[in-house]
């Protein structure tokens, strides 16, 4: 599949919602260059807080992207990311699958917030598909995107 998956996940708990530790969560890009020579597969970038929001990143096969890809008609169909059953808030009625075309790409935003087994306590997560279908140069995902589905939500 002549696909690039760029899957931006950052991760924190309460103690970066306000003040300065929020200025550094809200400084996390949710686009990266691609590495050097990567035409297909899947750029995995996370940042979490008890990493400073450094950027850590891996590159696998397309195989668990994260979100559901297939080919038919010419047209790559991206299906909604998948969502944690412990993830709220709940996303009972979740936006259409995207279809993009050659040379289109697409970014996807979810965001979510968990509820710590033990003590309860609260923690978030951004996660951002950028996805393009058709072949890939290494700023493709820092410019503006062909589509864009925003499922974010108030994690009061």
């Amino acid at each position: 599949m002549d696909a690039v998956v760029q899957w931006v996940c950052t991760s924190w708990t309460k103690k970066s919602r306000g003040g300065s530790e929020a200025g550094c969560r809200n400084a996390a890009p949710t686009a990266f260059l691609l590495p050097p020579g990567m035409s297909a597969g899947l750029h995995e970038v996370a940042m979490r807080e008890s990493d400073s929001f450094e950027p850590r990143t891996q590159v696998r096969d397309l195989s668990a992207p994260g979100t559901i890809l297939r080919e038919a008609d010419g047209l790559l169909r991206v299906d909604p990311p998948e969502v944690s059953m412990f993830a709220m808030p709940r996303r009972n009625r979740r936006p259409p699958a995207v279809r993009l075309a050659p040379g289109q790409w697409l970014r996807w935003q979810i965001n979510y917030r968990f509820v710590g087994h033990c003590d309860g306590a609260w923690s978030y997560q951004l996660e951002t598909f950028n996805i393009l279908y058709g072949s890939a140069t290494p700023d493709v995902f820092l410019g503006m995107p062909t589509r864009n589905v925003d499922e974010r939500r108030s994690l009061r």
